[in-house]
């Protein structure tokens, strides 16, 4: 199964730049969408449904802000919509379906670039998370936890770590969060197979930071320690430009 994880930073624009096209040719089985920016009858169902998808999405109750989404060629045993924490799911930053042999989350991490009370939001939400995925875990062992983290692990997944070294999405207590995470039992995919530089998922639409690869590595395919055997393919896909940030994908064979 090959799954897509894209933040897409406002669905319909994405589709008015040609995600229709480029999902029709990179024929994903399952693709991750963030930052969807649409209410649930904004999304394009019936395109999504033409190429062959099964389509479920949670939006922000806030119109054209955050939501996110799963498209998916085969229809999931059960979706869950949300954490059922309200405070969260009132933002729309959270799906998972649940497949057979494991279940595949959609999840928009906050960002805290806004200011102090984002960021005090955003360490309040990396904590609860964990709670909640830790919980989940115990019922469904078999997780891969796709999208946007809003925050680059290590010096290797950001440009210019000096700099950005007391910048929202690299500082220390957030990295050490991503470590701490990592060690619960989840495996950064991309990492795990690829241990290259100059790999990045977003870049700033100043100074003409994507032409000039001055980008960060915040989308992920985490994926449960149990399933590390079953990985067996990643990548980055830069040349897809309908948004600030580009597709990954992990491919996972069947358990």
């Amino acid at each position: 199964m090959k799954i897509i994880t894209y933040n897409v930073n406002g669905i319909r624009a994405a589709v008015k730049k040609g995600f229709l096209d480029w999902l029709r040719e990179e024929n994903p089985d399952v693709v991750c969408i963030q930052e969807t920016k649409a209410q649930d009858d904004q999304i394009p169902v019936f395109e999504f449904t033409e190429l062959g998808y099964h389509t479920y999405s949670f939006s922000a109750q806030k119109k054209g802000y955050s939501g996110v989404a799963i498209l998916s060629k085969v229809e999931p045993k059960h979706v869950q919509f949300g954490m059922g924490i309200e405070k969260y799911d009132f933002e729309g930053r959270f799906i998972r379906a649940d497949f057979e042999d494991f279940s595949v989350v959609s999840v928009y991490h906050p960002s805290g670039s806004s200011g102090d009370a984002r960021q005090e939001f955003k360490m309040q939400w990396l904590s609860d998370y964990t709670e909640y995925i830790n919980e989940l875990k115990k019922t469904l062992p078999n997780l891969v936890l796709s999208g946007d983290y809003n925050i680059c692990h290590e010096a290797i997944d950001i440009h210019n770590p000096k700099g950005n070294a007391k910048t929202s999405g690299f500082l220390p207590e957030e990295r050490e969060w991503m470590s701490q995470f990592l060690a619960t039992g989840f495996i950064d995919s991309f990492r795990m197979l690829n241990k290259d530089p100059h790999h990045y998922t977003w870049w700033s639409y100043r100074a003409n930071a994507r032409n000039n690869n001055k980008g960060w590595r915040i989308d992920y395919h985490m994926v449960s320690e149990n399933m590390k055997s079953q990985i067996k393919n990643v990548g980055i896909l830069p040349d897809a430009k309908h948004s600030d940030h580009c597709p990954s994908f992990v491919e996972i064979a069947s358990l």
